[in-house]
C-alpha cells in the first residue's frame, strides 16, 4: 500500500510517505508557519522517494483534534491534493499518532495522550496496544484537565503524551504519571500504521466525504461547495 499522509493540527507540521514498504517523513515544529511549509514538504517527501502523487494508493490527513485553523489547513490540503489525483482519503487522530509513537519508540502498550486545548481544557484520550497498533480506549474528549486527571489509572504502567502535560499542572500534581516529554506533539510518520489500519477497516472516502474532528461542538466546517 502506498500512502502519502499530512498532519498541521498543532506546533508542528509533517509529512510521511510510505512507497513500496519504505518510509520517507518529514518533521518540524513551525508555528503559525504551517500554510506555507506543508507543501514544500509533500514536494520534498515525493522527490526523496522519486514518485508522483499518482503513483500513490491512498492519501492521509490528521483530522484532529488541535487547533481549529491547524486541522483546517490539513483538510484543505488534502482536499486539493485528492481532487487532483481522485485518491481516496483517510483520516487519522492527532492522539492517536502520539500514542503510537511510544509504542514505537518507548516500548509501552498503554497511554493517555493529551493535547493542550487552550480555554483551561484538554483534548484527552485513552489508547491501548492491540496487534502493534493503538486502540481507542472509550471517547476522545475535551475536559477540563482535572476532569481527565480523574480518569487516569497510574497502577497500569502508562505513559502519557502530549503538550497537555506541560500545560497544566493539574493534569498530573503528583507526578504520579510517567510523561513521554520527546512525544509533545502528533508525527505523520506514526499515523502510517494507523491510516493502513484504518483503510483496511473500509474507512477510506471520497474528498467529498472527509471529517476534521474538533471535538468543540461550537467549532463548524464548511464543507466542500455543494455539500451542507
Amino acid at each position: 500500500m502506498n500512502l502519502l499522509i499530512i498532519d498541521t493540527a498543532t506546533e508542528a507540521c509533517s509529512v510521511a510517505l510510505k512507497l513500496d514498504g519504505k518510509v520517507y517523513s518529514q518533521f518540524e515544529v513551525c508555528p503559525q508557519q504551517h500554510s506555507q511549509r506543508i507543501l514544500p514538504m509533500v514536494d520534498q517527501v515525493l522527490k526523496q522517494a522519486n514518485c508522483e502523487l499518482k503513483d500513490l494508493d491512498y492519501l492521509g490527513f490528521g483530522r484532529g483534534p488541535g487547533s481549529f485553523t491547524g486541522v483546517r489547513i490539513a483538510t484543505g490540503i488534502i482536499q486539493g491534493l485528492a481532487l487532483g489525483t481522485d485518491l481516496r482519503v483517510v483520516g487519522v487522530s492527532t492522539l492517536a499518532a502520539m500514542s503510537q509513537q511510544a509504542a514505537a519508540k518507548q516500548n509501552v502498550n498503554h497511554v493517555y495522550a493529551a493535547i493542550d486545548a487552550r480555554m483551561s481544557e484538554v483534548y484527552f484520550a485513552e489508547y491501548k496496544l492491540l496487534n502493534g497498533v493503538m486502540q481507542l480506549v472509550g471517547t476522545e474528549q475535551v475536559i477540563p484537565p482535572e476532569q481527565a486527571q480523574s480518569l487516569i489509572d497510574v497502577s497500569i504502567g502508562s505513559v502519557g503524551v502530549g503538550t497537555g502535560w506541560v500545560a497544566y499542572e493539574s493534569l498530573n500534581p503528583n507526578n504520579d504519571l510517567t510523561v513521554a516529554d520527546n512525544v509533545l506533539y502528533p508525527d505523520a510518520q506514526f499515523m502510517l500504521p494507523l491510516a493502513e489500519e484504518n483503510i483496511g477497516l473500509g474507512q477510506a472516502v471520497s474528498v467529498e466525504d472527509i471529517q476534521p474532528v474538533y471535538l468543540r461542538d461550537k467549532v463548524t466546517w464548511k464543507k466542500l461547495p455543494g455539500r451542507e
